[in-house]
């Protein structure tokens, strides 16, 4: 069984940082692309970075500059490091692991909330 496990979520002031961690444990590969994506209340749940294997990353257009994906495959665990934090970063972020296609992700954490006040 796979278990995808977040956490660093918090409540932090406008500007501020956070950094979230996601662990994978059971039968499942380090060897795999990661996403992070979050979704904020009455919104639709959006992509806001990947990372494959080899440590290639895209970002969404609102975070470019502000937030750096990482991993760590000895311990097969992604980060999700989070700069100058806005009020509309404020939403449930979430980590999925093993892309299938498209937004199709085989495995999904069970999502870790960051609220970010002005």
């Amino acid at each position: 069984q796979v278990q995808l496990v977040e956490s660093g979520g918090g409540l932090v002031q406008a500007g501020g940082s956070l950094r979230l961690s996601c662990a994978a444990s059971g039968s499942i590969s380090s060897g795999n692309t990661r996403g992070w994506y979050r979704q904020a209340p009455g919104k639709q749940r959006e992509l806001v970075a990947t990372i494959t294997s080899g440590g290639s990353t895209t970002y969404a257009d609102s975070v470019k500059g502000r937030f750096a994906v990482s991993r760590d495959n000895g311990k097969n665990t992604v980060y999700l490091q989070m700069n100058s934090l806005k009020p509309e970063d404020t939403a449930v972020y979430y980590c999925a692991a093993v892309r299938i296609g498209g937004s199709r992700w085989r495995y999904w954490g069970q999502g870790t909330q960051v609220t970010v006040s002005s």
